[in-house]
């Protein structure tokens, strides 16, 4: 009789069929390896997935630089404007307000009883 040990499971090699028995495994046992495979792949993981982000990101082309330098132009030359534009209507509310703040204040019609 050939006896071959693989882990926890027994093989008896013989003239009679195969008989497959499983050893015993104590609770202790399982938590361990869940341990185990668990503070591996909570360290294996994260490397795997920056290594394939960064094997991802060599194939990805460059995008044109000039057609966003020159957008970024157009949006700076829209917000000068309009903060000029801003300030040309803050000054006018300036005026009005002081307009009206020196206006003389308006006489009451007397009341008639």
């Amino acid at each position: 009789m050939i006896a071959a040990v693989f882990s926890n499971v027994h093989v008896v090699a013989s003239n009679a069929p195969s008989v497959i028995r499983y050893a015993m495994t104590e609770p202790g046992d399982i938590a361990i390896v869940a341990i185990v495979f668990g503070t591996v792949g909570s360290i294996a993981f994260p490397i795997v997935r920056a290594w394939a982000r960064r094997l991802e990101g060599r194939s990805a082309a460059a995008p044109p630089l000039a057609g966003i330098e020159e957008r970024l132009e157009r949006i700076e030359r829209g917000v000068e404007a309009m903060s000029i534009e801003v300030e040309r209507i803050s000054e006018g509310q300036r005026f009005v307000t002081k307009l009206l703040a020196e206006r003389a204040p308006m006489q009451l019609p007397p009341q008639n009883p």
